[in-house]
């Protein structure tokens, strides 16, 4: 960029504009967060100010000081030059406007499950009655915390086989002072929880296939391979779940579980599950819900 070009921005509402352009020129992969080149040059500018996220337009006016400029720019050049997704670069990611921490060492937030527990939409009946709840797979703590904020009469064990995961975790329970009710777990699945017993097991474990992940766009490749990849055809995890699960569930206990695009794949390897799919605004057939009864009973 000349001289002359970067004498031109002075408003937060030219870095803004700025940004959607090149954003848009380089093709960039989105989906952690965002959908788009405007939404995230959008959260990228604000962020970065430690603006509230949820509209730029009354900030467009706003004048960065030289040093804020800089630090807009060098962010812009990141996210095109090394196809960086915006959270790493900023170290935060949001979920219905709750901020977590976040960094490498963990899968940036992100799953219906989520949506799923900031609506109340899951079918366990009165929040006040789930009493134990278990997030398999936990990365950076957020559904963890979102359960523990959607159930607020509920203790809640997290669980993630990564000790780095499970660093960035400690600090987001902290971030939300809920250390008297999240206990972080290190382990494969269930391994460290010895009989404990749950009204609802959530999991956003790992489920990409191995066609998903051939064709996995940059931005995606700088996240944890192990937080990702699923064998063949995506179930690697699930399958393990599914056999689990009723062990560690109470008697009207459920599990929920997101899988991305493996439906199919799973209807055909259980067809005698009645799993029950619960849709979001932005998704349909990606999370299920099951009873432990019926579980048992297959």
């Amino acid at each position: 960029m000349t001289r002359a070009s970067k004498s031109s921005l002075v408003t937060l509402g030219d870095f803004f504009r700025l940004a959607v352009r090149r954003f848009r020129a380089a093709r960039l992969a989105y989906g952690h967060g965002t959908t788009n080149a405007v939404d995230e040059a959008a959260f990228l500018m604000l962020e970065a100010l430690r603006l509230p996220i949820h509209n730029i337009d009354p900030w467009l006016e706003l004048r960065p000081t030289a040093a804020e400029k800089a630090r807009l720019l060098t962010l812009i050049d990141a996210r095109i030059s090394l196809r960086m997704p915006a959270p790493y670069l900023l170290g935060a990611a949001y979920m219905h406007g709750i901020r977590f921490h976040i960094d490498r060492r963990a899968l940036i937030p992100r799953s219906f499950i989520g949506d799923l527990l900031v609506t109340g939409a899951l079918p366990v009946g009165e929040p006040r009655r789930i009493k134990r709840v278990l997030d398999l797979c936990t990365g950076s703590g957020c559904l963890a915390i979102l359960a523990a904020l959607a159930f607020p009469h509920a203790r809640i064990d997290a669980v993630d086989l990564s000790a780095g995961a499970l660093a960035l975790a400690r600090r987001n329970v902290a971030a939300h002072r809920l250390g008297d009710r999240i206990t972080l777990h290190r382990g494969d699945l269930f391994a460290p929880l010895a009989r404990q017993h749950y009204d609802l097991i959530i999991s956003n474990p790992p489920y990409v296939d191995a066609e998903g992940m051939g064709a996995l766009p940059p931005e995606y490749r700088h996240e944890p391979r192990q937080a990702l990849a699923a064998g063949d055809d995506g179930l690697d995890l699930v399958r393990r779940i599914l056999a689990e699960a009723p062990k560690h569930l109470t008697r009207n206990g459920s599990l929920v579980c997101e899988i991305g695009r493996g439906r199919k794949p799973l209807e055909r390897a259980f067809p005698d599950l009645p799993f029950v799919w619960l849709d979001t605004e932005q998704s349909e057939g990606e999370v299920f819900w099951i009873a432990r009864t019926d579980l048992v009973r297959r």
